[in-house]
């Protein structure tokens, strides 16, 4: 498989670069302190809709770019290279959940306003003590009149408290089913949840919330196989952005090798630390070859074994180098990478955040050998 990137790609690259280069991850301190009830910026939000990142996957019929996961890639890449905080990663979940469960009428109604920038869907499927396992749902979903009433509770709701709508997971006497629900539902309350990484999130609970027959994606029943399928690409997007922050936070350390100085010399110059950075530019790389590959079997339409496998190979390879290059970057700035002030502690929290996220390394491994087999 070809790793390098098309003309138009570089050209993606390049425009992405250029306007997130007023958006540094240092903005995520201001944020921070600032308690922002959004936790990003909505003008870089609204650019972003403009210039169609939030439809890259989107077909045109439903006011998307048409393109594929790689240029998709291109532009998580340069997110994460900042550390950006946009719910970019809802937008993907979300219009993937419409595009493979979805029927006609709830496309056209939400995909063209995804795309847009002017509605979020995000996944609440997380719940107390569920771990990472997505069929571990005490929700409930119980028949009520021309609809249905949901009664239960989610956490770690990634951009929960800024989504339009949810994808809801709940359990009813058919099985796991998905529904989609309206952040202003009578009875559903959002409580902001402040990650260390800078991501946005909030625990939801669902008191009695009542939804019509439209609500539900997909088939009654058949919503676990839906959900991960939903999630594969969740994950997958999530190792794009994994990979451009690493990517950064190495750059970032090298260039500190080559300035700092001891002992009247770079300590770039230090055998072992050019060690360590090899190993760092080894892990790098190692990861972009299974991210990449993972992109490209959405788009060449790799069955959804192979894409569950890549999914989670991208994962646990991204976290691995991910957690490596942020400890490995504290540990050669020294004194000064402990400090709030300097941005390598950043790429660390992110490091931590991104490793919980749709499930850690360690989850990530025995769930790829469980579809192998072992």
């Amino acid at each position: 498989m070809a790793a390098g990137r098309t003309e138009e790609q570089e050209i993606l690259a390049r425009t992405a670069r250029e306007l997130l280069r007023g958006y540094p991850a240092g903005r995520l301190r201001a944020l921070r302190d600032g308690h922002d009830p959004d936790g990003f910026s909505r003008a870089l939000w609204s650019e972003m809709a403009r210039l169609g990142w939030l439809g890259i996957v989107v077909p045109e019929a439903y006011g998307g770019a048409g393109l594929g996961w790689r240029d998709l890639l291109v532009v998580l890449e340069e997110l994460g290279r900042v550390l950006a905080p946009e719910p970019m990663l809802s937008a993907v979940a979300g219009a993937s959940a419409l595009l493979l469960g979805g029927d006609e009428a709830q496309r056209r109604t939400h995909l063209p306003a995804v795309a847009a920038g002017e509605r979020l869907v995000a996944l609440a499927y997380q719940e107390p003590g569920s771990r990472f396992d997505p069929a571990c749902v005490t929700t409930r979903a119980e028949r009520s009149g021309v609809g249905w009433r949901l009664s239960g509770e989610k956490t770690h709701v990634l951009d929960g408290h800024v989504a339009d709508w949810l994808v809801v997971s709940a359990r009813a006497d058919e099985g796991l089913t998905l529904f989609l629900v309206p952040r202003g539902a009578p009875g559903l309350a959002a409580e902001r949840l402040w990650r260390v990484d800078g991501r946005g999130a909030a625990r939801l609970r669902l008191d009695g919330v009542v939804v019509g027959r439209e609500a539900v994606l997909g088939a009654v029943g058949a919503g676990e196989a839906l959900l991960r399928r939903v999630l594969d690409r969740a994950i997958i997007a999530l190792s794009g952005t994994m990979l451009g922050a690493m990517t950064a936070a190495f750059e970032m350390t090298l260039d500190y090798l080559k300035t700092r100085t001891q002992f009247g010399v770079r300590i770039g110059t230090f055998q072992a630390l050019k060690h360590r950075a090899a190993r760092m530019y080894v892990e790098t790389e190692l990861a972009r070859s299974v991210v990449t590959a993972a992109h490209a079997a959405l788009d060449t339409g790799a069955d959804e074994t192979q894409v569950a496998r890549l999914a989670a190979a991208a994962k646990a390879r991204a976290a691995d180098a991910f957690l490596l290059i942020a400890n490995e970057g504290i540990q050669m700035h020294g004194g000064i990478g402990m400090t709030d002030e300097h941005d390598i502690g950043l790429y660390l929290k992110r490091a931590r955040g991104d490793e919980m996220t749709f499930g850690d390394a360690a989850w990530q491994r025995d769930r790829l050998a469980r579809l192998d087999g072992y």
